[in-house]
C-alpha cells in the first residue's frame, strides 16, 4: 500500500524519513482557521484529519495527516511570520513551560478507515535575556516554526527541560504513535523499510 504525507513542512519529511519507508508528500488543502472556542486539541485533531481526508480524495493509499499548535496558559501560538513576532514570543516563554498539542490521522483511503489521536509534549523554557533571544533569531530565524523555535537544532539551547514520549512529536510529526497506528492498518514498517 501507498504510503502519502498529507504535508509540504520539511520538517515533518524528515522525520518520517527516519523510517526509511518510500512516501510521497502531497500538499493538502484545507483552511486552518480555528472555529470560535475550539480548543487546541480539537483544532489539531480536526486539522489531522482533515488534511489527510482532502489528500485522500485525490490519491490512493495510506494518507498521514498531521498539525500541530503551540500553548502557553490555555492560549494558542501561532507562527510569528517575522522577528518581531517571534521576539515577543520567546519573551512570553522565557521561564514558562508550553504544551505542544500534535494531531495524527491515519486514513486508507480506498476504505476510509481513520484514526486521529492527539500527542502532548511540554518544553519548559530557561530565564532568557533579550541578548540571548536577538542571538537565537539572527542565527535560526524560525519564524515558520510554532512558539519561534527548532527543537531539532539551536532551540535545545533555549530550554531547561522536556516531557513528553517521543522527541519527534515536538517537531511535528509523533513517530512512535504512527508506528503504532500502521500497524493497526496492517503495515508493518520493517517490512517496507529501504
Amino acid at each position: 500500500m501507498k504510503l502519502i504525507l498529507a504535508s509540504t513542512s520539511p520538517y515533518r519529511e524528515n522525520i518520517l524519513k527516519k523510517l526509511f519507508i518510500p512516501f510521497s508528500c502531497v500538499s493538502p488543502s484545507v483552511d486552518e482557521t480555528p472555529m470560535n472556542n475550539e480548543s487546541a486539541n480539537n483544532l489539531v485533531a480536526r486539522l489531522a484529519r482533515e488534511k489527510a481526508l482532502s489528500v485522500g480524495e485525490a490519491e490512493k493509499g495510506l494518507i498521514i495527516g498531521s498539525d500541530q499548535v503551540a500553548c502557553i496558559d490555555g492560549v494558542i501560538l501561532g507562527k510569528p511570520g517575522n522577528k518581531l513576532k517571534a521576539f515577543d514570543q520567546l519573551t512570553q516563554l522565557s521561564g514558562n513551560t508550553v504544551t505542544f498539542f500534535t494531531g495524527l490521522s491515519l486514513l486508507d483511503s480506498t476504505t476510509y478507515r481513520q484514526e486521529t489521536i492527539v500527542e502532548t509534549f511540554g518544553v519548559t523554557f530557561k530565564s532568557l535575556s533579550a541578548k540571548q533571544i536577538n542571538r537565537y533569531l539572527e542565527l535560526e530565524e524560525p519564524y515558520d516554526c510554532a512558539g519561534s523555535f527548532k527543537s531539532e537544532d539551536l532551540g535545545i539551547a533555549l530550554f531547561s527541560s522536556l516531557d513528553g514520549r517521543d522527541p519527534n512529536t515536538l517537531i511535528g510529526l509523533p513517530l512512535i504513535a504512527l508506528v503504532a497506528m500502521l500497524e493497526r492498518f496492517e503495515f508493518d514498517v520493517f517490512e517496507h523499510m529501504q
